[in-house]
């Protein structure tokens, strides 16, 4: 159903899902890119940050940033994909923006980065529980046949 969210705005909620979804990727779509196209510099962002085993790390966060991100734009899978999304998003706060172990202005803006991440991390939590909405690629079950998985459920 593409009702507006509240009374009070007309904006549709399967529109504004769409928006979500792309604005919540960009991030990931902008820094996987960036580790694709520069991987031997993701490795050594990897090593300096002390993230285990630094080759791999930056192979993880290609496919989680590229491949996830693609993914949330087109809505598909998105409430399993923005959860792990979200729980790489933790987890790369604590790796890559361990303020608490800075001073002056770097731990300023490592506490800013930290904060972002642990927000967009909520985002994407958020947009688990709501959906992807209509605009959204649907996977087919292959052991169901196609009349019954257009059915309402």
């Amino acid at each position: 159903m593409n009702t507006p969210l509240s009374r009070e705005t007309a904006l549709p909620r399967d529109a504004a899902l769409l928006v979500s979804r792309t604005a919540l990727a960009t991030l990931f779509l902008v820094m996987g890119w960036g580790k694709l196209s520069d991987y031997s510099g993701a490795v050594a962002y990897m090593a300096q940050t002390h993230a285990p085993l630094p080759a791999l790390s930056a192979i993880v966060a290609i496919a989680a940033e590229l491949g996830i991100g693609l993914a949330l734009v087109a809505g598909v899978l998105t409430a399993p994909l923005a959860l792990l999304l979200a729980a790489y998003t933790v987890v790369t706060a604590f790796i890559g923006h361990h303020f608490w172990t800075m001073e002056g202005a770097l731990r300023y803006d490592m506490t800013i980065h930290f904060y972002k991440n642990i927000s967009i991390a909520g985002g994407l939590v958020a947009l688990a529980v709501a959906g992807p909405g209509r605009y959204a690629l649907r996977l087919r079950n292959r052991h169901v046949p196609a009349a019954a998985a257009s059915r309402p459920a």
